[in-house]
Formats: C-alpha cells, structure tokens, sequence
C-alpha cells in the first residue's frame, strides 16, 4: 500500500488550502524547468498535501506560458499520488449555472502553443487518454463537493481553449453544438502530462459565467467572473478540505490502471533511447525506465 498524497493544482481564485500543518513553500527542481511557484507543503487529517498555484502567486503565468510539464514532474518528483486541478470555466449549458461545479470526465483539445508530451525524439511513447480522469478520484472529488453542499454536476465534457481572449460568439456556438459542457483554458494538456507521470487526475470545474453564447448574459465579463470567483474559492476551499478523510493515508493500485499507464506505451528500442531524454523522464517515467 503506497501513502497518499493529494497534489492540489489551483487555478484562477484558488491560492491556498486551509488548515495545513507543517505547512511550508518548498522549492522544486525540475529538468523541465521551472515549475509556475513553489509548492505548500503540509499535512491535513493525517494525509500529506502539496498545493501549487498554476498561474503563481500573483497570477504571472498565462494559460499559454503555464510550465505544464515542469508542474506535473515536480508534484510526481515529491511524491504526490493524486492530482485534484481546480480551475474556473464557462459553461455551456443553462442548467450549469455560475457558482455550480462540474466533475469532468472528458476533454476536446483545442490548445496548439503547448508542449503536450514528457516524451519525444530518443523516447516515444504513446499513452491512452480515451478516459483521461481517474473515476476513483472524481468520486471522491463529487462526494466532497456534496457534503460542501456545493450544486454539482456528475460529469462534463471540458472544451479547453489556447486563449488568453475568451471565445468569439461564432466558436461558443459551435462548442455548444459539440456537445462540450464546459469551457477552460488550463486543462490541457495538464491532464495528458497527469496520465504520462502515471498520476490519478480529476478536475473540477467551478463555473463562473456562460462565456458567449448566452443571449441575457452577452459576452464574459472579467468583473462580474471575479465576484463569482471569491464565492466559488470558499466552496473550493471546502472541498479540498474534505478530501483526505475520503482518500484516506494509504492507497491500493489505481483500480482503473492510471498508475500503470505506461505499462505498454514505450515504442522506441531501448538500445536506441536518447539517455539526455532518459534523465530527465527519472521521476515522471522511472517505473518502467528502470
């Protein structure tokens, strides 16, 4: 049985978790760079935790320049088990309303200016995000956000969108007909690089306005996202406190193979692997590496 740790990525409104002991800012070298800050450490109810600020404190990174794969080496490279990413997103639908949360399950990735893969010339690789979310995790992530008594949707399709400009009324439109439920800027391919580093990811999406589409609310307004962001942080807040009593401090294998997604994803010989590659790929792909 490995001991939990429950990596918390927050994004937009969310820059802390309550309640940690030992809490300390930790610095995290990672060979991918550096990641978007440093990391909190802590423990809450008996479970170690680690928060990183996706943006960095001060909101310096857009979702473009977030180092997305020095973040998920850094939290694998100190021993984080679980990924929770909470960020803010539009919604496509009436019934997810501003101020809701929506557990999502899938993806349609529309970001182009962003290093996707740990892995490349000298070490191919090709992992399975046909369900990118771990179901375990987001269980565990809607449980809590019930017993927060936060509005919560089980599942969601999350559109994530390269930005920083929110979307055209034409694209939101066409989004909507794709069947996405929500829509972001973050999530990719933060999730990708979580199934690569064999991390259990699960994404809760806090909802903050119905970006363009909707015909009585017209386009996104950054002041009134920002209103709904503080009520959407507390709630947040409140969730991620309540997760490691759920998780508990030791867990089994993933039961639905996340910690062993590159059990056959290697392609290239190992005679033929490029060993600069090799070394940086220590923490995220060690296990199979070795």
């Amino acid at each position: 049985m490995a001991k939990t740790m429950i990596g918390v990525i927050g994004g937009t409104g969310l820059y802390e978790i309550d309640g940690l002991t030992d809490a300390a800012w930790v610095t995290v070298n990672s060979p991918w760079g550096a990641p978007s800050d440093q990391i909190l450490t802590g423990t809450l109810d008996e479970v170690k935790m680690a928060f990183l600020p996706r943006h960095g404190r001060g909101h310096v990174h857009s979702p473009s320049t977030v180092p997305y794969r020095a973040n998920i080496d850094a939290l694998k490279r100190i021993g984080v088990t679980d990924v929770i990413s909470v960020s803010a997103c539009g919604s496509f639908r009436e019934d997810m309303a501003p101020g809701d949360f929506v557990i999502v399950d899938q993806f349609v990735d529309r970001t182009f200016a962003r290093e996707k893969s740990f892995f490349g010339t000298g070490c191919v690789a090709h992992v399975s995000v046909a369900h990118p979310t771990c179901p375990r995790l987001g269980a565990a992530c809607l449980q809590a956000a019930r017993d927060q008594g936060v509005k919560v949707h089980e599942t969601g399709t999350y559109l994530a969108m390269e930005g920083p400009q929110f979307s055209s009324l034409a694209e939101s439109k066409l989004y909507r007909q794709w069947g996405c439920d929500v829509i972001g800027m973050t999530n990719m391919p933060e999730a990708k690089l979580a199934r690569e580093a064999e991390l259990c990811y699960a994404s809760v999406a806090m909802i903050t306005d119905y970006d363009s589409w909707h015909p009585q609310h017209g386009a996104v307004d950054i002041t009134a996202i920002i209103a709904t962001l503080h009520g959407n942080a507390a709630n947040a807040r409140g969730l991620v406190a309540r997760l490691p009593a759920l998780l508990g401090t030791t867990r089994a294998p993933c039961p639905h193979g996340c910690d062993r997604a590159l059990d056959f994803a290697l392609m290239t010989e190992p005679a033929k692997r490029d060993r600069a590659l090799l070394a940086k790929l220590d923490a995220v792909a060690g296990r199979v590496l070795r």
